[in-house]
Order: structure tokens, then C-alpha cells, then sequence
């Protein structure tokens, strides 16, 4: 069992549990919360209607967020030649191929996205076992196996985000900062949920949205009504 502090025990019982609320009153719950001396993130979870036991339900894309996720993203491209100079240009953090790869194997994964041009995709399979329990494993669904590196990093540093369902079927993403507005926190919301109804796959059946609830970092879960 998960222990928490006297201060979460404290929020959590401020939040109603036996409803659900739209998701403008949860955002201004989120907020009155907030005790922490940082900006906490704040987190949108959605329980899918899949069976993550199947490849054709997974849930797996990246999406550009209308008001970013307020955090600074370090980003590493796989590529060589003119594409792996475009994305030194486009402001990439970290720029190569065999090098980079070797780098990988040897235990280097501080950044937080990975992308890759298709060329050097046949390379990179060694590299499954390190970047892929952290989700970042380049890949054609999540918009990080691309031709246009450049492009793919100004996106990926201007906020567009990766996700994936877990073995659970629940999809957890940032959507921004307690400190943004909650005009601008509701959008970003909306604007996954968006996505994520784009993305339903065919085979699933019964509710596909279950459940979804927005947090904070140092607060728990308020359950929201998308209806």
C-alpha cells in the first residue's frame, strides 16, 4: 500500500468522491489544492474501453497542445548527414547516428523524446531494450520516425507530446501547469480527448471513454464528466 502525506490525506478529503465534476469546477478544485512551492503539473488519465492485450486496440500517438505543457522538453534525433544538421538548426539537443546509438547502449538516455529519420530505423532495434520501458522508442504511430527531422523538432519543443495506453488501458498525459489559466488548461483537456476519440480503435466495444480524471503533482484525482 502506497503511503501518503498528512497533506494529500487533507486534499483528497476536500475533493467529493461520490460525483463527478465538469471539468472547469475539477481544474479550480486542482487549484484551490495547491500547496506545493512549485508549479505542479497537472495530469489528465483516461481509462480506455480497450483490451491492451490485443496490438489492434493500442492507443499510441503525439499530439501538439493548443497552450503547450509548460515544460521545457530536451530532445535527441537519430539521424546523419544534411537531416541530422536541419535538426541541429531546428535546436535539437542531442544529434547523431552510430555514435548516438553507442551512446544509448552505453546507459545515455537523458532526454525526454526521441526521434528518428525511417534510414536509420534498421539500425536502432539494438536500442528497444533501453529506450523502450521508457516510452521512448521512435516510432512511426507516435509521429517520431519522420522524413522532415527539423520540423518534427520545433514541434516536439513547442510542446507536442507522446502518449500510449499502459498494460492497464488508461492513457495518462500532461496538460500543462497549476499557474496556467483554467480556460487554457480546459482546452488542452478537451483537445486530448479530441485526439484520443479520433483514435478509437475499431475493434473495441462497450464505452470507450471509462473514466477520466485530471491531478496535480502533489494532489489526487478529481473524476471528470467529458460527456
Amino acid at each position: 500500500m502506497v503511503r501518503r502525506s498528512r497533506r494529500y490525506q487533507q486534499s483528497r478529503q476536500m475533493v467529493d468522491h461520490s460525483r463527478t465534476y465538469s471539468l472547469e469546477e475539477a481544474l479550480e478544485q486542482l487549484k484551490s489544492l495547491a500547496r506545493a512551492r512549485f508549479d505542479e503539473t497537472v495530469e489528465c488519465s483516461v481509462q480506455l474501453g480497450i483490451d491492451p492485450r490485443h496490438s489492434e486496440q493500442q492507443v499510441r500517438g503525439s499530439i501538439s497542445l493548443p497552450h503547450g505543457t509548460g515544460k521545457e522538453r530536451t530532445v535527441a534525433v537519430f539521424a546523419e548527414g544534411e537531416k541530422a544538421e536541419a535538426a541541429r538548426q531546428a535546436g535539437a539537443d542531442y544529434v547523431g547516428a552510430d555514435e548516438l546509438i553507442e551512446q544509448v547502449q552505453n546507459g545515455f538516455t537523458d532526454f525526454d523524446v526521441a526521434l528518428a529519420t525511417p534510414d536509420i530505423m534498421g539500425r536502432m532495434g539494438r536500442l528497444g531494450r533501453y529506450l523502450g520501458p521508457r516510452g521512448l522508442m521512435p516510432s512511426p504511430k507516435s509521429g517520431t520516425v519522420r522524413d522532415d527531422v527539423a520540423e518534427a523538432v520545433a514541434e516536439f519543443k513547442a510542446g507536442r507530446i507522446e502518449f500510449r495506453n499502459d498494460s492497464g488501458g488508461n492513457v495518462h498525459v500532461p496538460v500543462g501547469k497549476l499557474s496556467f489559466n483554467t480556460e487554457a488548461l480546459a482546452e488542452n483537456v478537451r483537445t486530448l480527448i479530441d485526439q484520443l476519440l479520433r483514435m478509437k480503435p475499431p475493434a473495441t466495444k462497450g464505452k470507450y471513454l471509462s473514466k477520466v480524471c485530471v491531478c496535480s503533482t502533489m494532489n489526487p484525482a478529481i473524476q471528470v464528466n467529458m460527456g
